[in-house]
């Protein structure tokens, strides 16, 4: 991963410009924190002692480069069909159940706030 993003980095900046405060590893490693743990672009930026935007930038920079190599595509709903895995259902009943309430009526308020107080 490391490689396909510093061939894609040199790309970018070959021509000159600022560099990025973030390493590559550092960039990938925000990365696959972020989508590992599902963690907020606060915290990992925080960590890294970046801007939220910044690293978000730098996060969506690495998926879309790490997608156009090709090598790290995941395969597609047709491709589990044509598998010969065999699969493993479990089924878990998770049915609502009714919780009782009051009902809304008239009826149910408190006279003494109908009438006023004195």
């Amino acid at each position: 991963m490391v490689e396909v993003l510093v061939r894609a980095y040199a790309v970018k900046h070959g021509r000159g410009g600022r560099s990025s405060k973030l390493s590559i590893e550092d960039m990938l490693l925000a990365t696959l924190g972020y989508l590992r743990e599902y963690r907020t672009y606060a915290h990992i930026a925080a960590d890294f002692g970046i801007s939220e935007s910044k690293l978000f930038r730098a996060v969506r920079w690495v998926e879309n480069t790490l997608i156009k190599d090709g090598r790290f595509h995941l395969p597609g709903k047709k491709a589990l069909v044509k598998g010969d895995v065999q699969y493993e259902v479990v089924l878990v009943e998770a049915t609502e159940t009714p919780c009782e309430r009051p009902k809304k009526n008239s009826g149910n308020g408190i006279v003494a706030r109908k009438n006023g107080t004195r």
